[in-house]
């Protein structure tokens, strides 16, 4: 299954520049945040796939404008074609607004996961908009990663974490990095992943 990937920044060539062409065998988008809710919306109406989406920090329009055709999966988790998806939408708490969290606050956002993961027995893709602790995050408070990220990623060990937040052009070259058994990409700006059961 291919499954494109957007977040942050949004792409004149996904936009702009769009091709139906080059895009036919899209079978998913996922969105790790802060990008316009008019492209995300874009994006579903000529890639004919579904498009589940998380907020990232500077999201909070979603809240009264949300992208249409589009479903927020934040702070669910869902079964689409058999793979199992979490999504933990917002960024560390650096200041008063939606889609920001304290370590305890997104600890106890993940712990009413607990019973579907465990009747699900587990997960297959992890969705957010901030990276792990020490996974491709940065040093900054904005920026850092969520240790219980790590900690749920050490429990389960998913295919697939997918984030935003961490432009690629910050200092962070790493698109993809391998994590025991998982893969994660940051997801800033698009990139295509090809999907295996």
């Amino acid at each position: 299954m291919k499954i494109l990937l957007v977040s942050d920044i949004e792409s004149k060539y996904l936009w702009d520049y769009f091709d139906i062409e080059k895009f036919k065998d899209i079978e998913l988008i996922i969105s790790c945040g802060d990008l316009k809710a008019e492209y995300l919306s874009f994006l579903v109406t000529f890639i004919k796939a579904p498009l589940f989406y998380v907020p990232g920090n500077h999201d909070q329009n979603y809240d009264i404008n949300p992208p249409e055709g589009c479903e927020c999966i934040d702070g669910k988790f869902i079964i689409y074609k058999g793979i199992r998806i979490i999504g933990l939408g917002g960024s560390m708490k650096y200041k008063d607004a939606s889609h920001q969290y304290t370590e305890k606050a997104m600890k106890k956002r993940i712990s009413k996961l607990k019973t579907k993961l465990f009747l699900k027995k587990g997960f297959d893709i992890l969705v957010t908009h901030a990276a792990a602790e020490g996974l491709g995050d940065g040093e900054d408070l904005c920026h850092r990663g969520f240790k219980c990220f790590r900690d749920l990623i050490d429990k389960h060990s998913p295919k697939y974490h997918f984030h935003g937040h961490q432009h690629l052009n910050y200092g962070i070259n790493e698109r993809i990095r391998k994590y025991n058994n998982t893969t994660i990409i940051n997801a800033c700006g698009y990139y295509v992943i090809d999907y295996k059961k």
